[in-house]
Formats: C-alpha cells, sequence, structure tokens
C-alpha cells in the first residue's frame, strides 16, 4: 500500500470503491482480473495500453510509482504489485476464500517464490511470444521512466526502479533476451514446475485440496509458458492435466486474450524462429549440448 506522498495524481486519493489499472495482455493484470471474477467483486476498469507506453505517462506514474501494472485503488487507498493487491483482497473480501488463513504462511511463501520467477517470465515473453523489436525499450522511454513519479514507495527510495531500468538497458545493450538468458529463465521454470508436479500425486491443486490464489498465479504463468513454446504437458504431465481442468473454467480462461493480432504476431514469430532453429526448445537444448 502506497502512503500518499508516493502518489502525485492525487485525484485518486477521493475515489470511492475499486478500481483497477490494467492490461489485457499483462499476466500481472490477468491473475488480478480472475481473482476479482471468482470472489464476485465489482471494479471499474481503466485500462493502460502498454503498447501505447501509456503506463510511462506522468498521470500514470504519478498513481503508481513503478510504472507497472496492475494498481488497485480502493476507498481511495492505492495498492500495487499483483500479489499484496490478492492479499489486500483476500482480507477486505474473505468470501469465498481464496488464502486460507490456516494455510497463510505457506501460500505465502509460494507466492514469493511465483514473484521471483517474474523478471524470467517477461524474458521468456520478450524472446519468444513478442518479437524483439515491439518489446525492446529506447533510452529515451527509459529516461522519461527515470523522471516520472515519486521514486519512492511507502515514503522510501524505491530500488525496483533500478531493476526495472537495468532489465530494460540489458535488452538494448544485447539486441534482445540472450540464450544465456532464455535457457535459466528455462532451468528455473522446470525446476519450480517439477515441485508442484510432485505435488500434484497426492492433492488435487497446486496448495491443497482447495482452489487458492496460486493455482491463479500458476494458471497465469503457465499459459504464458504454453504461449512461449514450453513443453508444459509433456514435461510435467500432472500439471498438463490440472491446467486442462482449469482452463475449461471460463472465469479464468476468458480474462487472457486469445486469438487476434497478438495471437498471429506470436505464430509467425515461432515459424521464423523454426526455421531458424530458435525455438525455445532449440535454443535450450543447445545450450545442454554445450555444457556436455
Amino acid at each position: 500500500m502506497l502512503a500518499q506522498g508516493d502518489i502525485q495524481t492525487k485525484e485518486v486519493l477521493g475515489w470511492k470503491g475499486i478500481h483497477l489499472f490494467h492490461f489485457a495482455n499483462s499476466t500481472c493484470s490477468q491473475k488480478t482480473r480472475i481473482f476479482l471474477r471468482l470472489k464476485g467483486i465489482s471494479w471499474t476498469s481503466h485500462h493502460v495500453n502498454l503498447i501505447k507506453k501509456e503506463q510511462l505517462r506522468p498521470y500514470y506514474l504519478g498513481i503508481n510509482p513503478r510504472g507497472l501494472v496492475p494498481t488497485l485503488i480502493h476507498d481511495g487507498e492505492v495498492i500495487i504489485e499483483s500479489n499484496d493487491i490478492l492479499k489486500y483482497l483476500e482480507s477486505a473480501f474473505p468470501t469465498p476464500c481464496l488464502l486460507p488463513a490456516g494455510d497463510a504462511a505457506s501460500i505465502s511463501a509460494l507466492l514469493e517464490a511465483e514473484d521471483k520467477l517474474h523478471l524470467d517470465i517477461r524474458a521468456l515473453t520478450m524472446r519468444f511470444v513478442f518479437p524483439t523489436f515491439l518489446s525492446k525499450r529506447p533510452e529515451r522511454e527509459i529516461a522519461q521512466y527515470a523522471r516520472g513519479g515519486s521514486g519512492t514507495v511507502a515514503g522510501e527510495i524505491d530500488p525496483h526502479r533500478d531493476r526495472e531500468m537495468t532489465f530494460w538497458r540489458d535488452m538494448n545493450v544485447n539486441g534482445g533476451i540472450t540464450d544465456t538468458q532464455a535457457t535459466q529463465a528455462f532451468h528455473k521454470f522446470r525446476v519450480a514446475l517439477d515441485q508442484y508436479e510432485d505435488k500434484l500425486a497426492d492433492q488435487p491443486y497446486l496448495a491443497g485440496g482447495e482452489l487458492s490464489v496460486v493455482d491463479i498465479a500458476w494458471y497465469i504463468y503457465s499459459r504464458r509458458l504454453l504461449d512461449a513454446g514450453y513443453p508444459l504437458h509433456c514435461g510435467h504431465p500432472r500439471l498438463g492435466a490440472w491446467f486442462d481442468r482449469i482452463h475449461a473454467n471460463p472465469t479464468f480462461r476468458d480474462e487472457v486474450p486469445s486469438g487476434g493480432l497478438p495471437a498471429m504476431v506470436t505464430k509467425i514469430l515461432h515459424w521464423a524462429q523454426r526455421q531458424n532453429g530458435t525455438t525455445l526448445e532449440q535454443v535450450v537444448a543447445r545450450a545442454v549440448q554445450q555444457t556436455t
């Protein structure tokens, strides 16, 4: 939750009800929208078009100094970061329960582990889902980001902004996401998914016997991994079956756009990668051969 001093767009402090700033194709936004739907919470939509770089405009940086989506506003309180938003909503709207109190500590640990993979899912997205020329952020935009907003979270200088700028500047220096970054991200997800594959031998959902916020988070990651060419069903058959079961629920499925121009762009990208031998599986296979 942001302090008032973190927020430069002061009008939002007077807003009533639930407002969500989000982007249709943002994984963290998708996660939050599914949570809101499962809870049956009414909310006002504020779509932030990341393709048009609306997240870098002074108005939005004045609300969320990190320039990321989603941002939740509830009766003038501003909450950023998707997992913190979900925990806040669970506390404010406890039914139906998606974060059981008795499992709060273990689920929080699972969500923290998921959050640590955020830059890895971004790397796979920028390499295998969207073309590099659409993904890169030029220096002038990075500088615009550095100048915008308060630069503080909870009244303290926010180190997260430096991590963001480092990610985008590295992409510029390296000409995109490197094979090494892609391979490292692949292996991190394989380790995490193997752990859930083991859990599903004895339970129907990722955190136990009931659907929880962990299933929402990993459904979103799984969809993006599939878009990137990750062999989910082949490498993790229990997870594949779990995914198919969750995907059959329109509350989940409908909050992740499919088809249209983005899907066509990804399809063309994958065709080009197959021709060039640069699909995710091919990149990882070469890296394995080089180390053996």
